[in-house]
């Protein structure tokens, strides 16, 4: 027997989907409960059923925006060497962060900004989610230093950290109208300066592409 309020033929994904793009181009505080059910087709009995309330919604967008806008990432971390880890990275990231069926820039930045106090844990959360994504490039560039494929006094944390902010500030110009080719070119700039910071062994094939 269907759950009362819900209407017949409702797909649990793909409102989840609609829910994305509402908190995505209006951040958690600015989407209302009528902005989401509105975009999402159902009425506020049905989203409360299906989800359990606007931050459990939220927390499932979250989790689905990682399995699917941010598969890139973990594409990346599979990557053989250091230097093509963060390469794989920081030029899948800006075609994510200007994907033209997307809103622009990245729904773990967008969906936190300008919190109120009540809404505290929804910034923490991201925060949180954000932070976890820069230990995994860590542990994954530590691993490279046990490899012998970075240099022993190569500092993991600090050039995972230069890459996350690099991305997140990706994320913020392509939300500001920035065009792709001028991210990619930044990108560009950055992997020399990881390179360079890193003592990561380059491709030959990847010289000269700034």
């Amino acid at each position: 027997m269907p759950q009362r309020g819900r209407p017949r033929g409702f797909d649990v994904d793909e409102a989840l989907e609609r829910a994305m793009e509402v908190f995505w181009r209006q951040g958690y505080e600015g989407a209302s409960m009528s902005d989401l059910t509105e975009a999402m087709g159902i009425n506020k009995p049905s989203l409360y059923a299906a989800y359990g309330g606007k931050e459990e919604l939220f927390r499932k967008v979250v989790a689905r925006y990682a399995e699917q806008d941010m598969a890139y990432a973990r594409d990346a971390f599979a990557q053989p060497t250091a230097y093509e880890v963060v390469a794989t990275l920081l030029r899948e990231n800006v075609l994510a962060v200007t994907r033209p069926d997307r809103p622009a820039g990245c729904l773990s930045i967008q969906g936190g900004t300008a919190c109120a106090t009540d809404s505290a844990p929804i910034a923490g959360f991201l925060a949180a989610s954000r932070l976890a994504g820069e230990r995994a490039l860590a542990d994954r560039l530590a691993r490279a230093v046990d490899e012998g494929d970075l240099p022993a006094d190569a500092d993991p944390v600090a050039l995972a950290r230069f890459v996350m902010i690099v991305t997140e500030g990706h994320a913020i110009h392509a939300a500001a109208g920035v065009a792709r080719e001028d991210l990619q070119q930044a990108a560009e700039i950055a992997l020399v300066g990881f390179a360079a910071a890193s003592g990561a062994r380059v491709p030959e094939q990847a010289t000269g592409t700034v």
